[in-house]
Order: structure tokens, then sequence, then C-alpha cells
């Protein structure tokens, strides 16, 4: 079936090509009977204007420039949900830009954002500074970080406070007398990992104490389970906390090799909550992060931002929850 082009829409209403254009880009120019005209024309044959030409008529592109790491792919899902479905109530485009390891970097689909002309950024990012950042501001592109706690005059940040999370939870483990508490280091984020650290410092810090649990893996060691399996050979814990779930499935099948029983000997959590954590036997404790509200608020945050609606507080903070299951006693 051809496609129906703005050219078919001028030819049915009788008018020209500029006429449909400021008709379909909202312009106050042209009067009621002429409009009714082709907006009855664009009905007619199910006229759709492309986001991109409308955009640049409009100087906006409707879209908006969304980053993600690639290897944050199994636990980023709902957080794209939510801002997707937010994005199509205010009619706008997304355009999905990944980073590989290696292979992509932040500063190079910077480059690719700045030519697609895009209205906005949201970002996904665990790195602790953005310096691309800057590159952004310079060419007035409003920015909502995901996870991370910065904020300028066209920087919004959406967040769960890990710190405080692991903070709460290590305290816990604390008042029971149970101090052997180990984080162990997620090399593919290394922003979550010093909060969970400084939540655990200062909980022991509270407590008179100091927290000397972090668990670096050694450059040689392929993963996490590898390292584990070694040095669960000679150490033990009360606690072990991972960021993710992978993590959070080493300890436990590390201990297991390791004749450790899980809860009862050593329990074990993990920051960030998925569907393979309730998978798992015996399954895995852990923070209840709405994922999916991230990426909504996200992009309400940048509609405003858009529109100039945005309010003071520009760092948002999302609730969560702990998830007791089997792989601790209460």
């Amino acid at each position: 079936m051809k496609r129906v082009t703005i050219y078919d829409v001028a030819k049915e209403a009788g008018v020209s090509l500029a006429t449909v254009s400021r008709v379909i880009n909202g312009s106050n120019v042209v009067k009621g009977p002429t409009r009714d005209k082709v907006q009855a024309a664009v009905d007619k044959l199910g006229y759709k204007p492309n986001a991109i030409a409308q955009g640049l008529a409009l100087q906006k592109s409707t879209t908006i420039g969304l980053v993600v790491p690639e290897a944050s792919f199994t636990y980023t899902g709902q957080i794209i949900n939510g801002l997707i479905d937010v994005a199509k109530i205010y009619s706008y485009n997304i355009i999905l830009h990944t980073i590989t390891a290696g292979i992509t970097d932040l500063s190079t689909v910077i480059e690719d954002i700045i030519k697609s002309h895009v209205d906005g950024v949201i970002l996904y990012y665990d790195k602790q500074d953005v310096p691309e950042m800057e590159t952004l501001s310079k060419y007035n592109i409003p920015i909502v970080l995901i996870g991370g706690r910065i904020h300028g005059e066209r920087i919004c940040s959406v967040y769960v406070d890990i710190e405080k999370a692991v903070y709460e939870l290590t305290t816990k483990y604390l008042e029971e007398g149970k101090d052997q508490i180990a984080i162990i280091e997620d090399r593919k984020n290394q922003y979550a990992c010093t909060q969970m650290v400084n939540g655990a410092t200062r909980a022991f810090e509270a407590k008179g104490k100091k927290f000397d649990g972090f668990l670096e893996i050694p450059s040689e060691a392929r993963t996490s389970y590898l390292f584990l399996q070694q040095w669960l050979r000679d150490h033990r814990y009360d606690l072990m906390i991972g960021n993710r779930d992978s993590q959070a499935m080493a300890i436990v099948n590390a201990a297991r090799e390791n004749d450790i029983q899980i809860p009862n000997e050593m329990e074990v959590a993990c920051v960030i909550d998925t569907k393979y954590n309730a998978m798992m036997r015996p399954q895995i404790s852990s923070f209840s992060i709405p994922s999916y509200d991230l990426g909504a608020v996200s992009m309400r945050v940048m509609t405003k931002m858009l529109s100039n609606e945005m309010e003071a507080d520009r760092m948002i903070e999302l609730s969560y929850l702990f998830t007791p299951r089997q792989t601790t006693k209460n």
C-alpha cells in the first residue's frame, strides 16, 4: 500500500504544501474553514506526519535520546518499559543508544546524540562522575540521570538511595551481634559498589567499629563465582551482600561447594531484585527497587523540563523495600 504523503493531503484539500504544514504543526495563521478542510483530508487519507520532519518545522524533534549500558540490560528492562509508556502519553519518540564496554563509550554516543538533534537525554549510567554531561550542557540539552545523584540548571536525577538501603540492612545485623559482613565487588557497576561500601562503613562507624569486609575481585579472576569458590574455603561471614542477582547466585553456589549452609551458617542478600531471585533455590533476599517507576518518573521529569514546568527539586528519590526470602533468616 502506498504511503500517504503531505503532497497527497495538499491535493485532497486543494491547498498548498505550506498550508498543510502550518496546520499539522499547530500554527494559528491558517483560518478556521481552511484548517478544517486540511484536517478532513488528513483524517480521510490517514496521514501520519513524519516525526523528524515535523520536529524540524517546530524546532523540536519530539525525540528523546535514551542511553543505557549494554551490560545493564538484564535489570533495566522495566526501567525502559516505564519510560516508553510515559513517552507515548506525551507523544515523544525514544531513540535508544547503547554503550558497550571496550567497543562504544559514552563520548561516541554523545556525538551521535548531538547530531540527531534530540530534545533531551535520559541517561542510565553506572559511573560516579559523568564529565560528558558538560558537553551536553553546552548544547543546552536537558538531561535526566537515572541512578546517579547529579543536578544542575539543565540536569535532574531520579534515583534510589542504595547507600541508605545497605546502611539500614547492615545496622540490623550489627544490632543482632553479627559483624562479619562482606560486600562483593561489582566490576560492572563501580558506582553502586561505592554506595554499598559507604552504607556499610557508616553503619559500622555508628557502632564504633570499622568495616573491612569489602571483597575486591582480583583482575585475574574471570568471574565472581571463580573467586568465591576459592575465597570461601578459608573465610566465613554472617552476611554477604552482592549488587546483582548473578553475584548473589555466585555466593550461594560457592557457599554450597564449601559446605556452608544458607541461611543457617551464612546469610546472603543482593541489592537489585529481579525475577531470577525468586526462581533460585534457595530464593534470594533482595531490595525491591521500583525499576518501572524509575523510568516512568524520569520521562515525566523530562517532559516537565521541556515545558519549563520543572519544580525546584531536581533530585528525586524513590523508595525501596527489603524483601526477605530463603537466603536470610528473617
